[in-house]
C-alpha cells in the first residue's frame, strides 16, 4: 500500500453516489466536493475542477462519517490489563482537572475498529468511578502522529457519574461517597463551592489583586459558565432525575449518558430539552441498574420528543458496532431518520461540534464515508474512509479484509 498522504489533496470529488447529508435530502448520483480538507459543495449538479481526485461512488452510499458520543477509545486499551487502563482515576471522588487527552495511546487498536464501522469522529472520555471524573475530548479517529494532532475540541464536557459505580468504588474505600446520597453530596458541595471560587475570582480581578488559580475550580467554573458540558452516567430513573435535579439547581447544560431507564421519565427529559446518548444496547443485565436494559427503549425515547445519541461505550460494546446498534434500534422502531440522525448530527450537536462534523455540508470537515449499500443494513459495509480528505482505510475485497494506514507509514509522516 502507498505511504498515505501527509495532508489532504487539494481536490477530492466523490461522485455518482447516493448522497445522504443527513441534514437534508438525500441525493441520487450526487457529488461530495472537498477542498483542502473541507466539503465545498454538496450536490446532484456539482461541476468537478480539473485536476480534482475522483472517486467514483456509483452503486454506493455516501454519508458523514459516524460520531461516537461515549468512548473511552485509547484510555481503555483492549488486552493491555491495567497497563493500558488508564479510565479512572479513583484516588479522589473529584477529579475535574484530569483530561482524557494525557491518557490517550493513538495507536490503541480500537481506533483501527472505528474506521471499519465508518467512526470518524470520537469523543473519549475518563470512567464513571468518581462521582466527578474528569474531561473529555473530541478527537478524529485517525490522522496523527500524536493525539493532539487529531483534536477537534479538547473543551467538550465533564464526565460525571451517578448510580452504583461511584458509591461501590468508595464504599470499598470506607469513605464519602459510599451511598446514592453522599455522591450527589460531593457533586453539590463541588459546585457550591465552584460558585464562590468564580465570585473571588471576580472579585480579585477587579481589585487588581493576585488570584491563586485552583485547577479543579477552574474546570467547575467552566460548566457553571456553559463552556462544558456535564455529561452525566446515570442508568435509574431516580438518579437521572437527581441529575435533572442538580442540574436546575446550577444551571448547568446537562447531557444524559447511557439512560437505560430514561423511558421512564421521557417527558420530563422532553420538555427540559435534555438529550441522551442512549446505550451501549449489547451488553447483559451484569448490574442491578441494568435490569430494565432494552433496545427498544430508545425508540420510546425519541418518539416522546427525546433528542438521542447512541453509543457503544467502547469497549464495553466494539465501537464499530456503532451502527450495527442503530440498526437493531431501527427493528425495534426507532426511524430511519432519528437512526441516522443519532450516529451523526445528533452527538455533534450535543457536544458543541456540529460546526464540524456530522453532516456533509459546506464548510463541514471532509470526513466522509462510502458504504457499499445502506449502512442500517447489515450486510453493508464502509469500503472508504476519508477523514479531512485524506484516504485511511479501504476495503480489499480481493483480499476480504480492510486496509488501515500502517503504524510505521504513520510515524513516517
Amino acid at each position: 500500500m502507498t505511504r498515505r498522504p501527509t495532508t489532504a489533496p487539494p481536490v477530492v470529488a466523490i461522485t455518482g453516489g447516493y448522497v445522504v447529508p443527513v441534514t437534508s435530502a438525500a441525493i441520487e448520483g450526487g457529488t461530495v466536493l472537498i477542498t483542502d480538507g473541507r466539503i465545498t459543495a454538496v450536490g446532484a449538479d456539482v461541476a468537478v475542477p480539473d485536476g480534482a481526485t475522483v472517486v467514483d461512488a456509483t452503486g454506493r452510499w455516501v454519508l458523514p462519517g459516524f460520531v461516537e458520543a461515549h468512548g473511552h477509545v485509547g484510555i481503555h486499551e483492549e488486552g493491555e490489563g491495567v497497563a493500558g487502563n488508564d479510565t479512572n482515576e479513583m484516588t479522589s471522588p473529584n477529579t475535574a482537572a484530569v483530561r482524557a487527552i494525557d491518557a490517550i495511546n493513538i495507536d490503541d487498536e480500537g481506533f483501527r475498529d472505528a474506521l471499519e464501522g465508518g467512526v470518524t469522529s470520537i469523543v473519549v472520555k475518563p470512567g464513571s468511578g468518581n462521582p466527578i471524573g474528569g474531561q473529555s475530548v473530541a478527537i478524529k479517529s485517525w490522522g496523527g502522529r500524536t493525539i493532539d494532532e487529531q483534536v477537534i475540541s479538547d473543551a467538550v464536557s465533564v464526565k460525571s457519574a451517578l448510580g452504583e459505580n461511584p458509591k461501590r468504588v468508595y464504599a470499598e474505600k470506607k469513605q464519602l461517597p459510599s451511598t446514592r446520597l453522599g455522591t450527589a453530596l460531593i457533586i453539590r458541595e463541588a459546585f457550591t463551592k465552584a460558585q464562590h471560587y468564580r465570585e473571588a475570582r471576580a472579585a480579585g480581578i477587579r481589585k487588581g489583586e493576585p488570584f491563586a488559580p485552583d485547577l479543579t475550580m477552574e474546570v467547575l467554573a467552566r460548566v457553571l459558565d456553559g463552556e462544558l458540558v456535564w455529561d452525566q452516567h446515570t442508568h435509574r430513573h431516580d438518579d437521572i432525575a437527581t441529575a435533572v435535579r442538580l442540574a436546575d439547581e446550577f444551571g448547568y447544560r446537562l447531557v444524559i449518558n447511557h439512560g437505560t431507564e430514561a423511558h421512564k421519565i421521557a417527558d420530563v427529559l422532553a420538555e427540559r430539552d435534555i438529550p441522551v446518548i442512549f446505550g451501549p444496547m449489547f451488553t447483559s443485565r451484569s448490574k442491578v441498574e441494568l435490569r430494565d436494559r432494552a433496545i427498544g427503549h430508545l425508540a420510546t425515547l425519541a418518539a416522546a420528543g427525546v433528542r438521542v445519541a447512541i453509543t457503544t461505550d467502547h469497549p464495553v460494546v466494539p465501537i464499530n458496532f456503532l451502527v450495527h446498534q442503530a440498526t437493531l434500534a431501527v427493528k425495534e422502531g426507532l426511524p430511519r431518520q432519528t437512526a441516522l440522525e443519532a450516529l451523526t448530527v445528533n452527538p455533534a450537536t450535543f457536544l458543541g461540534l456540529d460546526e464540524r462534523v456530522g453532516s456533509l455540508q459546506p464548510g463541514r470537515d471532509g470526513d466522509v464515508v462510502v458504504w457499499s449499500g445502506d449502512p442500517l443494513d447489515v450486510h453493508s459495509r464502509a469500503e472508504l474512509v476519508l477523514i479531512d480528505g485524506v484516504p485511511v482505510y479501504s476495503w480489499d475485497a480481493a483480499a476480504s479484509a480492510g486496509r488501515v494506514v500502517e503504524r510505521a507509514e504513520r510515524f513516517a509522516g
